[in-house]
């Protein structure tokens, strides 16, 4: 039996002061430091026995026994890994760790800069011991002068352009190091004036040798005292390193940011654009990393690890997989479609069930935000792609131009002006509107021009930003546009025409998903729910949106008593609907795909999720509770397949359960998606629940064909539909609480008082039921 244990000691630790100790100057930190060369504080540090941790736990968890001492020992392997990489100044974030090489930095602009590293972490699996190590990629701001980054944080060319505001917000409790002394300091704020008129008081010696104060600019300071002549920050503000009472002052021209400092904000679309492209790895790439990772960092000669009697293979587990063969689809006039390489298109195809646009009193009308582009042969081609597709589309009623006088009003006020303008030119209320926005991604027009149509006026909307027309992009618009109206793009061959899909039991399948905001934000977040409908169908569902409390990763409404006593949760809303799609029949059978949450959070979603479901269906007075499969899908973890030659990613289907799973746990990996680009991530699914008593093999075709009737797209995609679902009706949905959070403006509660967050307003009725998120 190994244990490790912690001994009762007492140690005295003297640390060096780093920065400026000294009141409200930096003529007077200088004096200090003169009389003090090197300023020390002494800590009495006393570290008790904690606990015992038998690492002979993790034996018993690789034969299959349950102890709840084997998290606490791999922790305390993953500490071990995690402390030999702090000794070498690593950047630590969880279990991943990010070196200063220059080498492993990407340039992402707008001063933020990617770091890639690596993650270690031990699991119990099918093969032993395993340690996992993968490639990592963090955020960091770009090192270097402050200005350097300020210019390419605000993209300005002028340091007189730089807004200091904003530059307030991005700079607070960032490290610095000054180039005159070579010492750290954290910021704390920025100086109202400038440096050549910022003063502060300092004491200086007259030729009597008596102390007496002056005041003095910053400006003037550091060219006396240092023979520093400041260029342009002598007009720009002084960055605050002090307290708040006991303000330091420093030029930002002498400020350089320290390396790995995390960078937190949200990136622009360009910015994540060119981070998914730079961190993109080919498989033969990322094997050669890993195993270098391996070779590097000499694993084996940590003394702690050696001392515990761990060995570290320098080999990759051998494993295992087979492929899953693609389900059928059918598609318009009663064609079938086998896709190739988990993907399709429907060239000189036809859709199942296309929808008619413009018949009679259904108008739609095309909406233009400023974007430039020519809407008159935008109209056409899609109208001949509509018409190739099966869709039956009308000429839009009207196409309305945004004035270009209003470009600089709010996105709210540039939305009510469009509708004012476009109201009178039709006879009524359009079905639909085709919105061309000038941004493809984060405009800020589209959260309010959602929001006006989903919630006030009922329209369903598509939103558009085309960069290259063409029969591929618009019919990947067009299958947005009929499955939003209602229409349906394709279905497998064993949905249709009214097959049942699993042993002609009535079963509804939801997705789940909870949206949180950035890292400090404290927007609430948003949990979708997805509900299948018009049973046997799996390919339509509707989506139930609600807010909760910011970080809350549990959903907590799904079953919910309002102050009547009657159910106002998600599940009862879905359900009703599920009763009303499919004429009075009840669903006998559940399967529930659950998004984004962690092992260690397993037992909650069993015990406060799962339990709220059987609340629902007990308060709609069902006599017997259906049966219940609830399946974790995992997307973020560190697991990669190759293949043995690892030239090339695993082909679509994929499917590997034994050897780098649970030892004991019911889960396996998935790969459905083509890698045509980069490395493929597969799902980890974990099922936590299996009432209705899948075969292993009929689980794995069932979870498979569930990435086929994605319908806005003709591939396969990597996670199961329901869940991509929820994720996209959470999204859009957020998009509201940021339209609201920018308009009104924040109250904090009293001591005392509940943190409230916004609610998120109903939809309108008209649209309801579609798949507007799609």
């Amino acid at each position: 039996m190994l244990n490790l244990l912690g001994m009762m000691q007492f140690s005295i630790i003297t640390l060096s002061a780093s920065g400026n100790p000294g009141k409200g100057s930096p003529i007077e930190g200088d004096q200090k430091r003169l009389k003090h060369s090197y300023l020390t504080r002494t800590y009495n540090v006393e570290m008790k026995f904690a606990t015992m941790i038998p690492l002979e736990t993790i034996a018993h968890a690789l034969k299959g026994i349950n102890s709840e001492h084997t998290h606490d020992a791999l922790r305390v392997l993953d500490i071990i890994l995690r402390q030999q990489h702090a000794k070498r100044g690593c950047l630590l974030i969880k279990q991943s760790f990010f070196d200063g090489n220059h080498a492993n930095f990407v340039d992402l602009g707008g001063g933020v800069t990617g770091c890639r590293g690596i993650h270690t972490s031990f699991r119990t699996t099918g093969a032993g011991l395993s340690l996992n190590i993968d490639v990592s990629t963090t955020l960091i701001m770009s090192p270097g002068p402050v200005l350097n980054f300020l210019l390419a944080n605000q993209n300005v060319q002028n340091p007189l352009q730089i807004d200091w505001v904003k530059a307030k917000r991005m700079l607070k409790n960032i490290r610095i190091k000054t180039e005159h002394n070579k010492k750290e300091f954290k910021i704390t704020g920025i100086s109202e004036l400038p440096c050549n008129q910022q003063s502060f008081n300092m004491k200086v010696r007259n030729n009597d040798g008596e102390s007496q104060m002056v005041e003095i600019t910053v400006y003037d300071y550091f060219r006396e005292s240092h023979n520093i002549e400041l260029t342009w920050s002598a007009y720009a503000p002084c960055l605050d390193v002090g307290k708040p009472t006991q303000p330091n002052y420093l030029p930002v021209e002498l400020c350089h940011l320290i390396p790995l400092q995390c960078y937190t904000k949200a990136l622009s679309s360009q910015q994540r654009a060119s981070l998914v492209e730079k961190s993109r790895q080919k498989p033969q790439e990322r094997i050669s990393v890993v195993t270098n990772i391996l070779k590097k960092n000499q694993y084996d000669e940590d003394p702690i690890l050696r001392a515990c009697g761990f060995y570290i293979d320098k080999q990759l587990t051998k494993l295992d997989g087979r492929v899953l063969h693609a389900p059928k689809l059918k598609i318009g006039n009663e064609e079938e479609l086998v896709p190739q390489n988990g993907r399709w298109n429907f060239n000189r195809k036809r859709l199942l069930r296309p929808v008619k646009i413009g018949q009679k009193d259904q108008y739609w009308a095309i909406v233009n935000f400023s974007a430039r582009c020519d809407l008159s042969y935008l109209s056409r081609e899609l109208l001949s792609c509509a018409r190739n597709k099966g869709i039956h589309m009308e000429r839009p009623y009207t196409i309305i131009e945004e004035d270009r006088q209003w470009l600089k009003l709010s996105p709210v006020v540039r939305v009510e002006r469009m509708f004012e303008k476009m109201m009178p030119h039709i006879p009524e209320k359009p079905k639909f509107l085709l919105c061309v926005l000038p941004e493809k991604k984060n405009s800020e027009i589209y959260g309010p021009w959602k929001k006006k149509n989903l919630v006030e006026m009922g329209i369903v909307t598509q939103c558009i930003s085309p960069t290259k027309i063409n029969d591929q992009y618009l019919t990947n618009v067009l299958l947005k546009i009929n499955t939003k109206l209602g229409g349906i793009n394709s279905l497998l061959a064993i949905e249709y025409p009214s097959i049942p899909l699993i042993n002609k039991d009535v079963m509804m399948i939801f997705g789940m998903d909870v949206s949180h905001g950035s890292r400090h934000s404290d927007l609430p977040s948003v949990a979708a729910v997805v509900g299948s409908r018009q049973w046997p169908l799996v390919s339509r569902y509707r989506a139930s949106v609600t807010t909760q409390s910011s970080k809350l990763e549990m959903i907590d409404s799904l079953f919910k008593l309002g102050a009547d006593g009657k159910d106002e949760g998600m599940i009862r809303e879905l359900l009703i609907d599920f009763y009303n799609s499919t004429n009075g029949m009840k669903p006998t059978q559940i399967v529930i795909f659950r998004d984004g949450v962690g092992e260690s959070q397993f037992n909650q979603v069993l015990n406060v999720e799962l339990t709220q479901f059987l609340k629902a269906f007990e308060h709609l007075g069902e006599p017997t509770p259906p049966k219940f499969t609830l399946i974790v899908a995992q997307k973020n973890h560190h697991t990669k397949l190759f293949l043995a030659n690892g030239s090339e990613n695993v082909p679509p289907g994929t499917v590997v359960d034994t050897m780098v799973v649970h030892p004991r746990n019911y889960d396996f990996y998935m790969c459905p998606q083509a890698g045509m680009i980069g490395m493929s991530r597969p799902v980890h699914y974990n099922v936590l629940l299996d009432e209705i008593g899948f075969s292993p093999d009929d689980l794995q075709k069932f979870v498979h064909s569930l990435s086929y009737v994605y319908q806005r797209s003709t591939s396969a995609v990597s996670m199961v539909a329901p869940v991509c679902y929820a994720h996209l009706a959470a999204s859009q949905m957020s998009q509201f609480i940021k339209l609201d959070a920018a308009e009104e403006p924040s109250s904090e509660a009293s001591a005392g008082e509940r943190m409230t967050f916004p609610q998120l307003p109903r939809l309108h009725e008209n649209v309801r039921h579609t798949m507007f998120f799609c």
